[in-house]
């Protein structure tokens, strides 16, 4: 277990190095508030607590702050080890402000929404630990964000080969495993799971509707539907309800209407993009299309034996023996089929004759079909 805790280190550090100042920036507040928790409560100065988050208190910077308070070194692992794949994987395809807005957007959103749910629960059963008792932070919130944007991004990519688990469907695995845990007792709150509930919740609607890039706002394709997040035989009910929730948010101006949109300037022809046909998904669907060409290219090439020039050189020769022994052995097998005249020099020569026009039709006739 030593002899692999230098190469880890090594490995951290290089990884570390290439991130951005945003990445270096946030895991190093994180690991200073873990080194601060051992002598002071941060949990309770900077973690949301529905009873002082509205008000009359209104601690609203632990908005902000809750997403990197940890009081536990694994925490602080699976905190850093989170905005460091941010940074390895979602960076390079946003940015460091785009990943910086991301960041505060879902753990804003993923404590207000779940201080509010603490609250209600408060009304309904007027039990004050719910309001005072309870603290949410940590890494969760943002994990379900992250989980979210790789699906969006690289959602084919395989996690585990056995049994076959893909990076789509890590959102809805990670949440059952959260939720067997607190079941099991393992979690003694709720507020880790329902911070990450809201973190992927507010991670998928800021992706799916006001995400800013070149192609204008959000990611109307068919694979990063709500449905999608949800098992193939219950994914009909939820679109139907997911496109009633979103017809009346509409109506409330909360999200935008879903259009139509045609590039008549196109040099070509009108280039008509339509939901479902979202130019992202469309290069998803070929990248996709040319990495199962070229894996069944390199299966092909290395099922077939292609021989070499020095073999091809080797049969030409066998070839041209083979061509050429039968006049060789036909030309003497002749000669010495002549019948030999007693008549000494004048026999053979009135033998010569015969022999070489016998000879030169056998020659004839082997030379003709070469023609």
């Amino acid at each position: 277990m030593n002899r692999y805790l230098p190469v880890a280190r090594q490995h951290f550090l290089a990884a570390l190095a290439s991130t951005s100042v945003v990445v270096k920036t946030i895991s190093a507040v994180v690991v200073l508030l873990y080194l601060l928790s051992w002598a002071v409560d941060t949990s309770y100065a900077l973690g949301v607590t529905p009873g002082y988050l509205f008000p009359p208190n209104f601690w609203v910077w632990t908005l902000v702050t809750h997403g990197l308070v940890e009081q536990h070194v694994w925490g602080v692992a699976a905190n850093v080890g989170t905005v460091m794949a941010c940074g390895r994987l979602l960076e390079p395809l946003w940015g460091a402000l785009e990943l910086l807005i991301f960041f505060a957007v879902v753990n804003v959103t993923a404590g207000l929404l779940a201080g509010l749910s603490y609250l209600l629960t408060y009304v309904a059963t007027f039990h004050l630990d719910f309001l005072f008792a309870v603290h949410i932070y940590g890494v969760a919130g943002f994990l379900g964000g992250v989980l979210v944007a790789l699906k969006q991004t690289m959602g084919d990519s395989t996690v585990l080969r056995v049994p076959q688990v893909r990076l789509k469907a890590a959102p809805a695995l990670v949440l059952l495993f959260l939720t067997l845990l607190r079941l099991s007792g393992l979690l003694d709150s709720c507020a880790p799971l329902a911070a990450y509930s809201y973190g992927a919740l507010s991670g998928w609607v800021y992706l799916r509707f006001y995400q800013r890039h070149s192609r204008g706002r959000g990611d109307m394709s068919d694979h990063f539907a709500f449905a999608s997040f949800f098992p193939e035989a219950v994914q009909p009910a939820v679109g139907l309800l997911a496109g009633l929730v979103h017809a009346a948010l509409v109506k409330i101006k909360v999200c935008r209407k879903m259009v139509k949109r045609y590039d008549v300037g196109a040099p070509s022809s009108i280039t008509i993009s339509l939901p479902g046909t979202d130019p992202q998904d469309a290069e998803r669907r070929r990248q996709l299309a040319l990495k199962a060409l070229n894996e069944r290219l390199k299966r092909v090439e290395d099922q077939s034996a292609w021989p070499s020039m020095d073999d091809e050189e080797d049969d030409d020769d066998d070839e041209v023996r083979t061509d050429t022994q039968p006049l060789l052995s036909d030309g003497r097998d002749t000669l010495s089929s002549t019948p030999r005249t007693s008549g000494g020099p004048t026999g053979a020569s009135l033998s010569s004759p015969s022999s070489a026009s016998h000879s030169g039709g056998t020659a004839s006739s082997d030379a003709s079909p070469a023609v």
